[in-house]
């Protein structure tokens, strides 16, 4: 005859953990939940970093180099265009006067670049420059640029804006060809009402 009186089950480990040992666990999730966050925001400064050391995503110096008096290797010749672009809803025309220039290793050279404001109203802009191929951003000399300070142009004002550059010798071999394109943003909202003050005082 079968015995059917149930037999004891033995006990369930999962369900019968200390409370402490689940409390450990959940602060232990928690840490690497606020890790990994904390980690996603250092990685914008850190590639921001990368980007200035290794010329990645064609990011130039933000301030000016200093031209010292070097050998011109004038064995090498290395094309260099201008592109233009202004950010949507910004009104103001700018243009480079020189679309592409042929130029030395180690020689100064000069562009211009025109911009007009054809609004009724003060518009402050900002010139953003990016390299491509990224590399050569590494090489890319401006000791004189608007790019390195916001630009103040009144209603119906335009402006001529210098830029003056150098290609560093060290740049390799293989890199004949490089693109530097400027992008206008307008920033007259952020930039406060000092620019635009100065601005009217020069024209009164």
């Amino acid at each position: 005859m079968t015995d059917k009186r149930q037999q004891p089950q033995a006990p369930d480990a999962a369900n019968n953990s200390p409370p402490s040992s689940n409390a450990k666990m959940v602060g232990k999730l928690l840490v690497v939940v606020l890790g990994m966050f904390g980690f996603g925001f250092a990685l914008v400064p850190l590639y921001d970093v990368f980007c200035d050391l290794t010329g990645l995503n064609g990011k130039t110096a933000n301030s000016a180099a200093i031209y010292e008096v070097m050998e011109i290797d004038e064995s090498r010749t290395i094309t260099v265009d201008f592109i233009t672009r202004v950010n949507s809803g910004m009104a103001w025309k700018f243009e480079a006067q020189t679309r592409q220039v042929k130029v030395h290793p180690g020689q100064m050279n000069e562009v211009n670049f025109t911009v007009k404001n054809p609004t009724k109203h003060v518009v402050i802009g900002q010139a953003v420059p990016s390299v491509s191929p990224g590399m050569a951003a590494l090489f890319l000399n401006k000791t004189e640029c608007f790019c390195f300070e916001q630009q103040v142009l009144q209603a119906g004002e335009s402006a001529v804006m210098p830029m003056r550059f150098y290609v560093d010798p060290q740049l390799p071999q293989d890199i004949t060809y490089f693109t530097l394109q400027y992008t206008l943003y307008d920033v007259t909202s952020t930039a406060g009402d000092l620019a635009m003050n100065s601005g009217e005082q020069e024209n009164e």
